[in-house]
Order: C-alpha cells, then structure tokens, then sequence
C-alpha cells in the first residue's frame, strides 16, 4: 500500500488505490483572502464538515467575480473533455465529471500500476492549459497550481460526491436537468440519477 502526503495550502494524502475526487479551478478565480476563510487545517474532517467547507468553496468558484471563464468555451470544454478520458482505462475508471466555466469536478477510480494522482493531473492540466492557452492566444498560468483532493471513503460518501458533481451546473443555475449540460459525464456502471 503505497501512499504520500504533501502540503501545499492544502493538505494531500494520496494512495495508489482507491476513489479521488478532485476539483481544479482557472488560475485567479478566487481571491486568496476569500479561501483563507473557508480554509480549515483539520486533517481528520468527517464527511459533514467536508462538505460544508467544500459548498462554500464550491459557491465562491460558482459566484466568481472574476469573469474567467474560459471553460464555458466550447473549443475549450472540449480540450478538458479529451484530456478526462485520455487516462480513462490505463491510469484510472473515469466515474463522473463536470467542466464548469471556471472549475471543473473529477471522480475516478484509481487502477493497479497508476502513475499516481499529483501524475495523472499534472498530465491533464499540461496538456489542457498549454492547448487552451494556445487558442485563446494567451500565455502564462492557465490552471491554479494547486487542486482540491479527497479520498471517497465508502459508497455512501460516493453517492453524494456523484450526485453533487452531477446537479452542479443546477445548483449554478445554469440548467434545470443535469442532463442539460453538456459537459457533464457519468460512467453507466456509477449513473444513480
């Protein structure tokens, strides 16, 4: 059982196995005083408080006044799309995904002989940020450094983590049906809407 810690503003505990959920955000969508405040350095959450610190966050990224949204680009939304299912089958079993205009939320599985999670979404912000940047003609950092992670700790935790990933552009208020949206994927063998 292979697994690592790191802390950046956040702390990171990555196995090689098991369920992740993570979210990654464009550069700059939220001021740092702003998540300071949501901040908590608990390493030991329950699930109860994961998730009312991670609705704040969440509702900062959906609130942002900011204006980048770039991922609400269709050439864009697409690039992120490739780069979720590339790894799909070789490094992890993709569960869900939504790419929202500023955020994008992930569940997968990891599988045997993975190059492990800091890896796997490095590969994917690369690729992604580098094609994005090239056809917005910018240059410089397209993705915040730093992504949210957690570990899904049984099937209970799992149903929630799919269903919020899920219903996030209607929560937003962007669609009235999950379905509407059409950057959002949820693997048939997981689908529980």
């Amino acid at each position: 059982m292979g697994k690592s810690f790191h802390r950046r503003n956040l702390p990171h505990l990555h196995y090689d196995f098991g369920i992740y959920f993570i979210t990654y955000r464009l550069a700059n969508t939220i001021p740092t005083d702003m998540l300071r405040k949501i901040h908590n350095p608990e390493r030991n959450w329950d699930f109860e408080k994961f998730k009312r610190a991670f609705i704040k966050y969440d509702s900062l990224l959906n609130n942002s006044a900011a204006g980048l949204y770039f991922l609400s680009q269709k050439n864009i939304a697409e690039i992120c799309r490739y780069t979720l299912h590339y790894p799909d089958g070789n490094e992890y079993t993709l569960i869900c995904y939504c790419i929202m205009p500023n955020h994008i939320h992930l569940v997968f599985k990891l599988l045997d002989y993975n190059k492990g999670i800091s890896k796997i979404m490095q590969s994917i912000k690369r690729i992604s940020a580098r094609k994005s940047n090239l056809i917005l003609g910018k240059e410089g950092k397209f993705w915040q450094d730093e992504s949210y992670d957690r570990l899904v700790r049984n099937d209970v935790e799992l149903y929630f983590i799919i269903r919020y990933v899920l219903l996030n552009p209607v929560n937003a208020h962007l669609v009235s049906n999950w379905e509407e949206w059409e950057y959002t994927y949820c693997n048939r063998d997981y689908l529980i809407l």
